[in-house]
């Protein structure tokens, strides 16, 4: 495989399935092409990657008493680290790589 993704359009970690769900373009799809996949997080620790932050909490609840609102937020996982564990992972696996669908 000589392409590699050239645009993360989204992505999601599922704790509760523990997968990855990402939404993709790959150099070679068209703009109006995208590949759509839901990948076991093992795999990316297999590979070397931790694509969930290091707490525990990775998704959090805070109240704001300030703004007297509750709000929900999450770390961010880097958008850099999992297009290279998506491009590592479809290289080894040419065969689990979607197929384009249009957007």
């Amino acid at each position: 495989m000589s392409a590699e993704i050239n645009e993360l359009v989204s992505y999601f970690i599922n704790e509760e399935n523990q997968t990855l769900e990402v939404t993709f373009r790959f150099d070679s799809d068209n703009e109006d092409e995208i590949r759509t996949d839901q990948i076991d997080l093992s795999e990316s620790t297999t590979f070397g990657y931790n694509l969930i932050p290091s707490n525990t909490d990775f998704y959090n609840d805070r109240y704001d008493d300030e703004e007297d609102e509750f709000e929900e937020y999450y770390e961010v996982v880097d958008e850099d680290e999992v297009i290279s564990f998506l491009n590592e992972y479809y290289l080894i696996y040419p065969t689990k790589l979607p197929k384009s669908e249009l957007f």
